[in-house]
């Protein structure tokens, strides 16, 4: 069992990692594209390293994680209640 307060670290954490990473390839995406044009022309590197930069960037971006709420308690039915026909609600 995990101390309390754990899961909502975990989850902050995740997201700052995230934030982080996504920082770092705009960065990245940037400081690319000013190398590129630094010169006066394009070369295929140049296109090509932009382009893998930017779907690496696109697949992080589909990585997010998750927001978590809270998991409401789950009311547990008892034999009397399946007698009952509450299960069938």
């Amino acid at each position: 069992m995990l101390p309390p307060g754990t899961q909502e670290f975990l989850g902050t954490l995740r997201t700052g990692i995230w934030l982080l990473g996504t920082a770092s390839w705009l960065f990245g995406i940037t400081d690319r594209t000013l190398a590129a044009f630094a010169d006066g022309y394009l070369s295929a590197v140049d296109i090509i390293q932009l382009f893998t930069a930017a779907f690496f960037f696109i697949g992080w971006l589909f990585l997010k994680p998750a927001r978590r709420t809270a998991r409401p308690a789950q009311a547990s039915l008892t034999a009397a209640d399946i007698g009952n026909g509450a299960a069938a609600k």
